[in-house]
Parts: structure tokens; sequence; C-alpha cells
């Protein structure tokens, strides 16, 4: 049972603050999120300047104004900015603190979210730190040194590497790029020594490690001793040895290891990081100049806002993952006096994942209905009918247990019937009216329990309203459906009202998969969210938060429902803000087009059957006029719900 649910009363008694703690803005806003006193979703990139403060719903109105429907992905370049920098001001505070001697560089992996304009922005904002890229591919890698300038930003090349894809990475070498080949296997050094000999340009070398040491969370396959990427030690000592047999051992520069995404616990990150010291140490033991140690990706978003190491969340601030970083670096390379490295991660999910925020409409609502039960039930109404029927009346608070038992009891006993053929469709739809009165009895006598029942607690879900949101969780939100993993969701406004209903959300495509019914939960997940009641003629808004990591990529064509639109907004010095870029959704010929589909050659189909109807007096030609311009219109037009 929602605590929130116990507490409402009437409209007059709910507060901005009721809304604060409900939704926890607060607590997964990362200081960029909160509610205005008129109960708007704020956005505001400078926690400490009020002024910088601006309302969800007025930008909302400006996609309105400028034609652009819902759903959007709205992108908040301010918020990426401010990652970054919140990211290499708090290694450069624990560098000072510590007395490293060391750098740090930080580098975007571009898997985390290829899409150009995000790319673009992260080296642009990323300048003035020199951050720098991670190619995991050829693509990636192209990407990358066209849009990379910084000859002190690090260019990190990962992943498969063929010969094409190390030619690239040796002429960005050759141009002044701080470009390196992280050696994933064994049977890639050959190639890239043969590559670089061949153009007379001298490689910059990293090895990638399998440490012994995992993490917990969605991704603790990443790390391990059976990693499906990465060096044994064993082969580590062979890659040693072939480039001191052929006189290259001062290529290797750079030791990398990849223990996961979103590691939850700081701990598993320290012991990860003191294992790789040891083998850095041990490089430069055997004779590699070495100089930087890449601790790859890792740090997690606190989706939920509950502070600990659940897999949703951490259990650490950034401020202390970069303290025990460099402290654990310092206390393991000192006391081999090895030279402080210069130090690299690839975080991508804490960079992107605030920019981006999905927002889309509630179409419709079903609710759910019970219709009113007669006093008195026929003479020959069977006998488990009635039964049921005295379970609803003889409910208490006192046995709201047993009778929730013996309800479910006769609905059995009853379906059985019915299915053996003794009861009638109209006798088993009664039956199913009174069990779901008990339910909706029981659910309400609940709110005045302390403590309810373990049997009890998933009734309020089961009695749910279902709203369908204007959006593919396939498209939008993969990782919801694929992994479970759960996203901040939340109306946008008329939160200085008190959300009445309990509800799942659907999305438009027709598959049972295409909903969400998991929700944060500072202290578990919750299997329904607070909504308000839709009022006629007024659109409903929810937003989906930090959703830039992963989703717009991994996204695929359920349904055919495409890109949404996209609008990117820069927030003024003075609240006011600006649009930088929009970005017009897919259109359902362009969705058509990229699953082979001749749009063409369809609509001169689609006229030839016009036009056979024509001739068997179906349709006038006037009709056949109308019905081929809906028909392209319809190929013209936004793949989602239009108004």
């Amino acid at each position: 049972m929602n605590q929130h649910m116990k507490n409402i009363g009437s409209l007059e008694r709910w507060t901005i603050e009721n809304s604060v703690d409900l939704y926890g803005i607060r607590n997964w806003g990362g200081g960029y999120f909160d509610i205005s006193d008129k109960g708007e979703v704020t956005i505001n990139t400078k926690g400490d300047d009020p002024a910088n403060t601006v309302s969800m719903m007025d930008i909302i109105s400006g996609i309105k104004d400028r034609g652009l429907g819902m759903p959007i992905l709205l992108r908040l370049g301010n918020i990426l900015q401010s990652r970054i920098s919140l990211l290499h001001e708090n290694f450069k505070t624990a560098i000072k603190n510590f007395g490293y001697k060391g750098k740090y560089r930080g580098v975007y992996p571009i898997k985390v979210n290829q899409q150009q304009q995000v790319v673009e922005e992260v080296t642009h904002f990323g300048s003035l730190y020199h951050h720098g890229l991670e190619a995991g591919s050829k693509a990636e890698l192209i990407a990358a040194i066209s849009l990379l300038k910084d000859p002190e930003a690090c260019l990190i090349c990962n992943g498969y590497k063929d010969e094409e894809f190390i030619d690239l990475g040796l002429y960005a070498r050759k141009m002044g790029f701080k470009c390196f080949f992280v050696i994933e296997m064994p049977s890639e050094l050959p190639l890239i020594l043969e590559r670089a000999a061949k153009l007379k340009i001298k490689p910059l070398i990293g090895l990638r490690i399998k440490l012994s040491s995992r993490a917990g969370g969605h991704w603790t396959e990443s790390g391990g001793d059976r990693s499906i990427f990465g060096l044994s030690m064993n082969q580590v000592i062979e890659t040693v040895d072939y480039l001191k047999e052929r006189g290259m051992i001062d290529c290797l520069q750079l030791l990398h290891y990849h223990l996961g995404s979103q590691i939850p616990n700081i701990r598993d990150i320290r012991f990860a990081v003191v294992e790789a010291c040891r083998v850095y140490a041990g490089l430069v033991d055997e004779g590699a100049p070495m100089g930087y140690l890449d601790l790859g990706g890792g740090l997690a978003v606190d989706y939920d806002g509950s502070h600990t190491n659940f897999t949703s969340s951490r259990n650490y601030t950034l401020a202390e993952y970069c303290a025990d970083i460099i402290e654990v670096i310092m206390g393991t390379l000192d006391d081999q006096e090895v030279p402080h490295p210069t130090i690299i991660t690839e975080s991508g999910r804490a960079m992107v994942a605030y920019y981006s925020v999905l927002l889309f409409n509630i179409i419709d609502v079903s609710s759910f209905q019970t219709l009113p039960i007669p006093d008195k039930l026929a003479e020959d109404t069977h006998e488990m009918i009635i039964n049921l029927k005295e379970v609803l009346n003889t409910l208490t608070l006192k046995n709201l247990q047993e009778c929730y038992n013996d309800a479910l009891y006769y609905r059995d006993e009853i379906r059985q019937l019915f299915k053996h053929g003794n009861l009638s469709l109209r006798e088993r739809a009664i039956s199913e009216n009174i069990f779901w009165h008990i339910l909706k009895r029981i659910a309400e006598a609940l709110k005045k329990l302390k403590k309810i029942p373990s049997e009890l607690e998933g009734i309020e879900n089961a009695l749910a309203d279902i709203y369908y949101g204007n959006f593919s969780i396939f498209q939008s939100l993969p990782d919801s459906w694929a992994i479970d993993q759960l996203f901040p969701v939340m109306p946008v406004h008329r939160l200085n009202e008190a959300p009445v209903k309990n509800a799942i959300l659907a999305d438009i495509t027709c598959d049972c998969d295409g909903k969400i019914d998991k929700f944060i939960d500072t202290h578990d997940v919750k299997n329904s969210l607070p909504l308000h009641e839709l009022k006629p003629d007024e659109d409903y808004y929810l937003g989906v938060f930090l959703v830039g990591a992963y989703q717009e990529t991994l996204g695929d064509l359920h349904n055919l429902f495409g890109d949404t639109n996209i609008v990117s907004i820069e927030i003024k010095q003075n609240g006011d803000f600006k649009f930088v870029r929009e970005i017009e959704g897919d259109s359902v010929a362009e969705i058509l087009s990229y699953v082979e589909y001749d749009t063409k050659a369809m609509v001169v189909s689609f006229r030839e059957s016009a036009e056979k109807a024509v001739r068997k007096g179906l349709i006038t030609p006037h009709e056949r006029q109308k019905i081929m311009k809906a028909y392209q219109s319809g190929l013209r037009g936004y793949t989602y719900f239009e108004r």
C-alpha cells in the first residue's frame, strides 16, 4: 500500500512537499529538477541561483506553439555541460587534496549515446578539460576523429580492429591525436605492429585486462575471469614478451579494464582499482614506460534516489568516487615507488543520463470500475454466488484476511462451474462483479491499518488503472522492457493536487510487454504509480527522466514506431530559455523505407486498388481522390498518436 494513499484527504491538504516526497524528485534529480509553487516540474542547472529556474510546462507550451507533437525527447545542454564540469572539478579537488602528482582525463564512450548532437556537445563542453572519446567500432572511430579537435584529449580505441580500423587510428596518431589502441585479444597486436611499420607510425598501445574482481548490478558479467573481453595474466606476459622481442615495449603506455556499467557499491570500485594498480606496477617492472591507467566505466546514476547499493542506485557521491580512486591509486603505487599515472575514466552513463527527458501525453485511461449489486439476488442464483455475496456483506476491518481468502475460494469454484457449463455467462459476470467489489472494499479498509498483512499487499496493484501513454517503450525506453531498468517517472504538472489514482503505464504498441509496471521507490520497487484523474479537454503530461544513456540507440522499430521528435534547449542566465535545435521524428514513409518498403511503389499499388474499387462501383472518383489524399497524408505523418 502506497503511504501517500493513506495520507490523502481533501485536495486542500495536499502540498508541493507531498509531491516532492511521493515522487522523490530531490533524491534522484541531482539538483537539476524540482517542483515549483505552481505544481510544475522545474529545471535548474545552477542550484545556487533560483533565477535560472525554468518550468517544464513553459517548455512544453513552446514546443506546441512550434507545431511539434508528443512524444518529445527533450535534451538539456546545460545539464550535459554541468555533468562534465562536475566530474573534472571533483577529480581536480581530490588530486589537490591528496597531493596526487598525475592528471585526470575524462573520456566519453560514444556507444552510450552515439547521436551526433550528443557527441558534438560532449567534445564542445569537454574541450575546457581535454575530455576525450572512446570508440568501439570503425564507425565510432570515424565519428570521433571528425569531432575531436583537442590534441591533449585521449582517443581510446576498443573493440574488434580490422586493417582499415587500425590504419585510421594510426593516421589519427600521425595527425597529432593521442590515440591508443587497446589490445582486447592477443591476435590484434601483430596486425597493429605490421600496419604501424608499413605506415611508419609508432603506435600507442594499451592492454585491457580481465580482473578477478567483479561488481554487482545488471552488468556483473563485464568483470571477472570469464569476461568476454580482455587479457588473462598469462596473455599479458605473452604480449609484453612479444613487444620486447620486437623492440616495441616503449609503445606500451596504458592499462585498461572495465568492471561493468552502473556499479552501485563503492567497495567493488576500490577492490578493482587495487588489483589494476598491482598489474600496472608489474608492467612498469617489466620495462614498459606506462603513464596512463584507464579504469573504464562504471560510475553509477542514482535512478531511484535511495543512495544505496541497490541495482538502480549507488551508495557513494561523485566526490567520494573521485577521492576513493585517487586515494587507492596513491596508496597502492606509492608503496612500490611507481610514479602516479594519468587517470582515465570512461564515464558515459553518469555524463548523459540526466541530459535527456522523455515527455509524452496520456491519450486514454482504462479505469477499474464495478457495477451496482442488487440488494437481493434472484431466487435461482447458484449457492456459490450467494456465498460470495455474503462475504461482501460481512466484511469488516477485523476479518479482512479471512474474507479475502474466502472470496478467492468462491471465485475459483465459480470459474470451474462456468468451465463445465454449470453456470451461465450472466451468472459468471455477476460473480466477477461481486468479487471486485470485495477487493475494492478491502483496499479501502487497508488505508486504516498500520501494518498490512503480506497476503493483502498487492491488492491495490490489482485495482490499478491503466494510463495509455503516447510513446513506445521499445523505441524510447528499451532497457525498461529488456532488463527491468528503473527510470524516474512522474507528472510534470498538477503537482499541487493530490494524485488519487494508482496506475500502470501502457504504451501505444499492440504488445503485452509495452508497459511500465515497476516504478522507483526509496525503500523498494513500486508496482503502480500515483497519478491524477484526467480533466476533460486538458492534456496530461508525464516525464521519464534520466534517459540519456543507451536508450536512443538501443530503441527498435516495434510496430513501426520511429524516433520521436527531439528538442534541445539552452537555459539562459535570467531563467529564460531558447530552442537551439529541433529534429523532427520519423515519418511513416521513413520508417517503412527502413524496413525495405518502396513507398512510391506502395502509392502506385494503392492507387490501382482504389481505381478497381471505382470500376466496381464501390467508391466514386471523388471519393478515390479523398482516399488517396488520406493515404499520402498518412505516409507523411508522425508515427505516433496525433490529435
